[in-house]
């Protein structure tokens, strides 16, 4: 099973809930002199590039206001990919040492009235702190977890008194009711944007397993999951995922998109039925075959229907592969049931 690296916290097996790569938007920033907001919910850390300028000073990949010369202190307005609950933060100043901010407070809110920034300049927006002034501390990651409960689709970052941030990361669940999944007809129940979620997996050496789930098709052989080499006879790698909801699969795909010389050279789906995600990785949860063994090609996108063993409704699978490598993409479209 993976668990956090680095001495992280938990919550970081979370999916980032205002990654730009899932769908969250930089709506608004007080000040974005030296470095532009929406750099915030790019992937990664942010790099530094030492003789990189603009023509207003130092380049910087994060956001970064001015310094500030009146009362005051700078925010930041972020709408989450879809409505969830948040579990923790990760406020990262990388690279940010003698220009970050000496704190940092969060709030959030559940406002769909559009359109939002006029909304909020105009006092309509009803904020709630879910993190209050906190030490921010330089080049770091600095991991707060969050209690609040609430479902939310809007953050706003507080910065005291002004300064730079690379990387703001949202941890948490992406929260749809069961209903409005079942009225929308056939969907992708695996994906995140649906409430779908990786939970386990053997390794992921290379590229995590959040991967699999995301919109689009992968970028490059880094965003999708694929596990190191094996060289054990048989070798079998898995990963368990959650669906957005129980339901039925009717179609599969398994994009091996940009995995041309380590792709793997057979995959089968499992499904099961379990009140918990834990539970999962107990002996005694019984797998039905979904999938069974095909094979794989390099650099493609697979498509099963009528090789589907069964017409169940689960609310888990696993996708195994054999004996190793990546996946990109898996899309698993039916219904809620």
């Amino acid at each position: 099973m993976h668990t956090p690296e680095n001495n992280q916290p938990n919550f970081t097996q979370f999916i980032d809930l205002v990654a730009e790569r899932l769908g969250g938007k930089v709506l608004y920033a007080t000040d974005d002199f030296f470095a532009e907001k929406e750099n915030l919910i790019k992937p990664g850390r942010g790099v530094f590039i030492p003789d990189k300028y603009t023509d207003r000073g130092k380049w910087m990949d994060g956001w970064e206001s001015r310094r500030k010369r009146t009362p005051g202190h700078d925010y930041c307005v972020i709408q989450l990919a879809t409505t969830g609950t948040i579990k923790g933060v990760d406020i990262d100043t990388n690279h940010f040492l003698g220009n970050h901010p000496p704190f940092a407070s969060i709030e959030a809110c559940r406002h769909t009235a559009k359109p939002f920034v006029g909304n909020m300049l105009a006092g309509k927006v009803q904020w709630q702190e879910i993190l209050p002034k906190s030490p921010l501390e330089r080049g770091s990651q600095n991991f707060y977890e969050i209690t609040s409960t609430e479902t939310w689709t809007h953050l706003r970052l507080h910065i005291y008194p002004d300064g730079g941030v690379a990387r703001l990361k949202v941890y948490g669940e992406i929260k749809k009711e069961a209903q409005l999944l079942k009225n929308k007809g056939v969907i992708d129940l695996a994906a995140a944007l649906n409430g779908g979620r990786a939970l386990y997996c053997n390794d992921m050496f290379f590229s995590s397993m959040n991967n699999l789930i995301m919109p689009n098709r992968g970028v490059n052989m880094g965003d999708g999951w694929e596990t190191k080499r094996n060289r054990t006879p048989n070798n079998r790698d898995w990963v368990i995922l959650k669906l957005a909801n129980k339901g039925i699969i009717q179609q599969i795909i398994v994009d091996t998109h940009h995995f041309k010389g380590n792709y793997p050279d057979r995959c089968s789906l499992e499904g099961c039925i379990c009140e918990t995600d834990e539970a999962t990785l107990e002996a005694q949860t019984t797998w039905t075959s979904i999938l069974p063994e095909v094979k794989l090609q390099a650099h493609q996108e697979h498509y099963f229907a009528k090789e589907i063993q069964t017409k169940e409704a689960f609310t888990h699978v696993r996708l195994n592969i054999f004996p190793d490598g990546g996946v990109s993409r898996l899309r698993l479209y039916g219904t809620v049931s």
